[in-house]
């Protein structure tokens, strides 16, 4: 399905960015970890580069090192973003700023980075990974809401930017996904959360990966400013 496409997945050391590297090896694609964490996997098609995606320099030079490499870059995967929860009157501003560094300032950052490369493809798509938060809401996620809102628009502006030069771009929505973000929640919450999907389940990280598949290939190529939600119908 991606034979021969060159991907670049930040985060991708584990987690769902891990699984996504890994999807898309197995289908062909050349995979590029852009993490500060060395991954804990290997595979034949997916190598590492140090990404530190709040720092423009280090983007450049990695850009730099992509495109002497390959010439271009088919599919990149805006995956990399941590949490600092807290109810809005205890959140603290270094946990707002930090959030937002990397979840929303860092998409940007990568975006126009890589962009030259990705419209030097044939047909290129780019994947900014967002949350059901960022549609929904959620109490005590101010901020992480706000960075997954926020690259939802970015897709959407992007899609109508670069439509013309045969990019597209697009969100996915991962709805509660078995990670160790999930692992350390409390109990109750899960079981709210579970009575309050229709499948009654967590997904996996697999199930996400499907469908960062789909939009990386040629079977979404009529597909662009648009929003996966991956969730087990969570809200409906």
């Amino acid at each position: 399905m991606l034979n021969g496409k060159i991907a670049l997945i930040t985060g991708g050391s584990r987690g769902i960015g891990k699984e996504i590297a890994l999807k898309f090896a197995e289908n062909g694609a050349t995979a590029i970890s852009g993490d500060l964490i060395d991954p804990d996997y290997s595979h034949e098609n997916v190598s590492h580069i140090k990404l530190n995606v709040t720092d423009r320099e280090n983007i450049k030079e990695a850009a730099k090192e992509i495109k002497e490499k390959y010439g271009r870059l088919d599919i990149l995967v805006n995956n990399a973003g941590i949490t600092r929860d807290a109810l809005l009157q205890r959140m603290k501003e270094a946990d707002w700023d930090l959030v937002i560094d990397i979840n929303l300032k860092g998409v940007y950052n990568v975006m126009q980075g890589f962009v030259s490369l990705l419209l030097k493809s044939k047909a290129s798509s780019v994947i900014n990974m967002a949350s059901v938060v960022g549609i929904d809401g959620n109490a005590g996620q101010t901020n992480y809401a706000a960075t997954k809102g926020g690259v939802i628009a970015m897709a959407k502006t992007w899609a109508k930017e670069f439509g013309r030069k045969n990019l597209r771009a697009n969100a996915i929505a991962p709805g509660f996904i078995e990670t160790n973000m999930t692992h350390a929640l409390p109990e109750k919450i899960v079981e709210n959360v579970l009575a309050n999907t229709p499948l009654r389940k967590m997904g996996d990280a697999e199930d996400v990966a499907n469908a960062a598949l789909y939009l990386a290939s040629d079977m979404s190529k009529f597909v662009t400013g648009q929003v996966l939600r991956v969730d087990g119908g969570l809200n409906l």
